[in-house]
């Protein structure tokens, strides 16, 4: 029997017209595709018919698959001669274990691709008016997973590198994280008066955007009720949202 090939392949941020021409190929030439909870669903509808639709979504305590059986599953359905897509949102490579992935399928001989997908770290940004770079205020925009916890022993960011060296930061799943993010950016020199945004399911329509400061952002969100999925920015580019904001005009018009 011949061997399949595997497509890691990012869904984009949310809005399905944001995926890439050549993810959407892989999905209509799958025989099996894997895909995750953020996935827009409206995707799977451009699956060819007969096609195999695996849920392998996980969300905060709760883990349809876990990773090892999602390795298991593609080195399965590949081992059986099918063409599978491993539909992950966003990009494959960014906070979605991608190259975790990709590396089981080296270590089984099984061919593979990697294919882009647009990130929410700059998408979620963009959709709600704030441009992750701008020449007057930021040069620099770092990308950084936001829940790992000090006191459980998971957080190994360097926050003197993030609080002076970079101009605008986007955390990823942080938003139950908050405080000791902005507590942690404090006390290693930003200011307390910094900026900050924060997107609630980003390019989709029920996006949701609320900004503050360091000092402020944690108690709104709470006020609010801003839950996963939440991209937070943080920099001086987060002021540009009060004149280019453009996607949630055009929500509360529909």
């Amino acid at each position: 029997m011949t061997t399949g090939k595997v497509y890691l392949v990012g869904a984009g941020p949310g809005d399905p017209k944001l995926i890439t021409v050549y993810g959407l190929e892989c999905i209509q030439k799958a025989d099996v595709i894997a895909y995750d909870r953020l996935v827009n669903p409206s995707l799977l509808e451009h699956a060819k018919e007969g096609a195999e639709l695996i849920f392998c979504g996980k969300s905060p305590g709760k883990h349809h698959f876990i990773q090892d059986q999602i390795h298991d599953l593609l080195v399965e359905k590949a081992l059986e001669g099918k063409i599978v897509t491993r539909l992950k949102g966003g990009d494959p490579c960014v906070f979605g274990r991608g190259a975790e992935e990709a590396e089981v399928l080296v270590e089984h001989g099984i061919e593979y691709e990697i294919v882009p997908g647009i990130t929410a770290g700059i998408a979620a940004p963009a959709y709600a008016g704030i441009p992750v770079t701008h020449r007057e205020f930021a040069s620099s925009f770092a990308i950084v997973t936001g829940h790992g916890r000090e006191e459980k022993g998971q957080d190994h960011l360097n926050w003197d590198a993030l609080a002076n060296g970079i101009d605008t930061i986007a955390f990823y799943m942080s938003v139950g994280n908050l405080e000791h993010i902005s507590k942690k950016l404090i006390e290693n020199g930003k200011r307390a008066t910094t900026p900050v945004a924060v997107i609630e399911w980003g390019t989709t329509e029920h996006q949701r955007t609320i900004t503050g400061t360091l000092e402020t952002i944690h108690e709104l969100v709470v006020q609010e009720e801003f839950h996963n999925p939440s991209m937070v920015l943080v920099g001086e580019v987060v002021q540009l949202r009060e004149k280019i904001q453009w996607y949630e005009k055009q929500i509360f018009l529909i």
